[in-house]
């Protein structure tokens, strides 16, 4: 999760995509076989987790601040402490959970075969328990230690993650657009355990920049491994665009939107004259690239609008907080 946490906002690999069947794939020498540890860690999704968990931690930031105290007291960092742990153990059921109702998907393609479940170094009922009881555990212990919105924010993140983005990874294009919701809701769960539903507009403001920041990012990681999602069954936009012509298209417009995103964040009470410039200025990069692979549409250019995705989001990110920060 999340797929945010969750979207999936797990990103490809680097380097070109290793061209070899999955029956011709060498299996682990034991001594490279992973730890029980090291695949039930490889169940949640880490790399998803740690940018899931950094939205969280803005979104409790910038909610906290804009309630009129700062971030340095005490209270307050224990009550992020709280927000980052019942987040993550949420993150990590759902991402079990998604690898668990996935393990026939992950064994077709190449990208995934290794993973616990299709290696079968872990049955299906030990990545159900956990992830049910992670999942279960982290809402639990949110519910009990945080104001309430927290909670209903993370369950919503969970439930539209494993049981309605998941399932139609493999039924429509447009299951990027669904997952864009899971994905988008962290930092409403970090701004929730702040100051409740009080001051919605801000958390909209996140949701907004991390809900179209996604999309092109996505796309771009869906063209570079088009082939490997379609030999799992996953429907993804490039996978009825063989030209890409449709894929650069809605880059293009995506990243696009994302430039006056930071003069929505001011309107909305988060964010300055600063996250306003930087947040265009990033957009404007981001954009850059997307046109570029409107003009070549090759893996590499969509592997460099993929840095471009990962440089726009902890930037823009980090000039709201900069901004909040200013004005506090």
């Amino acid at each position: 999760m999340m797929k945010a946490v969750a979207v999936e906002i797990e990103v490809a690999p680097p380097g070109p995509f290793a061209a070899a069947p999955p029956d011709e794939v060498a299996p682990l020498p034991a001594a490279a076989v992973p730890s029980r540890a090291a695949d039930f860690l490889e169940l949640t999704k880490p790399r998803i987790a740690v940018m899931a968990l950094f939205t969280v931690g803005v979104g409790y930031l910038l909610g906290a601040g804009g309630a009129g105290y700062p971030v340095v007291l005490f209270h307050t960092l224990v009550v992020l402490f709280h927000t980052l742990l019942g987040a993550g153990l949420v993150a990590a059921g759902g991402s079990a959970l998604n690898q668990w109702l996935e393990r026939g998907i992950d064994a077709r393609m190449w990208r995934t075969l290794k993973r616990p479940l299709p290696a079968g170094r872990m049955t299906p009922a030990e990545a159900l328990l956990f992830g049910v009881g992670m999942g279960g555990l982290g809402l639990a212990y949110l519910f009990a230690l945080l104001p309430y919105p927290a909670g209903v924010a993370a369950a919503v993140t969970f439930v539209s993650y494993v049981a309605v983005y998941t399932p139609l990874k493999t039924a429509t294009v447009w299951n990027t657009v669904v997952g864009a919701v899971p994905g988008a809701l962290p930092p409403v769960i970090g701004w929730c355990a702040a100051r409740g539903w009080d001051g919605a507009a801000g958390a909209f403001a996140l949701f907004l920049v991390i809900f179209i920041w996604q999309l092109p990012h996505f796309l771009a990681i869906a063209w570079m491994y088009r082939d490997d999602y379609a030999r799992g069954g996953l429907r993804m936009l490039p996978h009825i665009d063989p030209t890409g012509g449709r894929t650069a298209a809605v880059m293009m417009a995506t990243c696009a939107a994302l430039i006056p995103v930071g003069l929505v964040a001011v309107a909305c009470g988060i964010g300055g004259p600063l996250s306003a410039v930087g947040c265009a200025l990033l957009g404007a990069l981001f954009l850059r690239e997307a046109v570029r692979f409107n003009r070549t549409r090759t893996d590499r250019q969509a592997r460099k609008v993929l840095r471009a995705s990962l440089l726009y989001l902890p930037g823009a990110l980090g000039l709201l907080l900069l901004d909040g920060f200013l004005s506090w």
